[in-house]
């Protein structure tokens, strides 16, 4: 009998040192993603290109980062969300640094696809569908009874489609508040259609982000709710 109670204390204690093992870096990853992004904005914000333009552009991250900190025990984000939260910042951070007309990836990629624009901004508001499409999907399912719902997936896309269209009307505040001298911050390019084209990158990188990332999502807060 001690040897059959010995083994199911081994036992006991494999399975408590596995579960720790397989949480810590879910308690790691956060502080992780904190990090980076917290050197990102130091270095972006080093001699930046223009820096009203900088703080135009990162300031959803100096808003947001602090908040999701403050929260962190109450309302705990999933692994994939804090990913792609710091992805989206260090994005923000790079553009506001060199502005989005003038990133040097971007150029680039101008050059060596000869396109007539430097593709940076569509690229940048790619992410912001792609990235806030799991925020708001994380929000819903979390605080909502649209988890499982038909609804879950338009209503995430017409938030994003809403947000979009709120930081254009940022934008047009900004040219209209600042003249010319927003000219880098709106990094029109001399496209008329800009706007619009804002607004369905961003409803392309939603769209996408729910197609690839949903089942994916589900099963980290399934974990995260267990």
């Amino acid at each position: 009998m001690s040897l059959i109670a010995a083994a199911r204390r081994r036992t006991a204690n494999n399975s408590a040192s596995s579960a720790a093992s397989s949480a810590a870096p879910s308690s790691v990853l956060p502080g992780v993603c904190v990090g980076v992004v917290v050197v990102g904005l130091a270095v972006s914000a080093w001699a930046p290109h223009d820096r009203t333009t900088w703080l135009l552009e990162v300031v959803w991250v100096l808003i947001g980062l602090p908040l999701a900190v403050l929260a962190r025990r109450r309302f705990p984000l999933s692994g994939l969300l804090c990913c792609l939260l710091a992805a989206h910042a260090l994005v923000l951070a790079l553009g506001g640094h060199y502005t989005y007309a003038q990133v040097p990836l971007g150029e680039w990629v101008k050059d060596g696809l000869g396109l007539s624009r430097n593709p940076y901004d569509r690229f940048g508001h790619l992410m912001q569908g792609f990235v806030p499409a799991i925020l708001v999907r994380e929000l819903l399912v979390r605080t909502s009874p649209l988890r499982g719902s038909r609804w879950l997936a338009p209503l995430t896309v017409c938030a994003c489609l809403a947000f979009s269209a709120v930081f254009e009307m940022f934008e047009w505040a900004a040219a209209v508040i600042g003249g010319h001298a927003a000219d880098a911050f709106l990094a029109t390019q001399g496209d008329v259609w800009d706007t619009q084209w804002d607004m369905f990158c961003a409803l392309i990188g939603a769209t996408v982000s729910l197609l690839v990332l949903s089942k994916w999502h589900d099963r980290q807060l399934t974990r995260l709710a267990g």
